[in-house]
């Protein structure tokens, strides 16, 4: 296996990891809550993922998985964005 391809095989990897910890962060948030709870790094986490995997596809110029981790990418600011924007509502309150 060449170089590059090691590279590219590093960088889907850590799309996964910095995905997969999404899910460490919210477990551990409600753990620690001792209810459900969906932290602001959670969607972090999601955009960062969501950003390398998206990457990763186009270099594996593969359509399905481009279209699938793009539109996630759309949901995840979205939900930044309400967050954002319901903390201004509130300190406004």
């Amino acid at each position: 296996m060449d170089w590059e391809t090691l590279i590219w095989i590093g960088i889907g990897f850590g799309g996964q990891a910095l995905f997969m910890m999404r899910f460490v962060i919210q477990w551990w948030s409600s753990e620690k809550a001792k209810m459900v709870v969906i932290p602001v790094s959670f969607w972090y986490f999601s955009l960062a993922g969501g950003i390398v995997l998206t990457i990763y596809a186009i270099h594996r110029k593969d359509p399905v998985f481009i279209f699938g981790q793009a539109l996630s990418l759309i949901i995840y600011v979205r939900n930044l964005h309400l967050h954002y924007k319901g903390k201004g509502r509130a300190a406004a309150s």
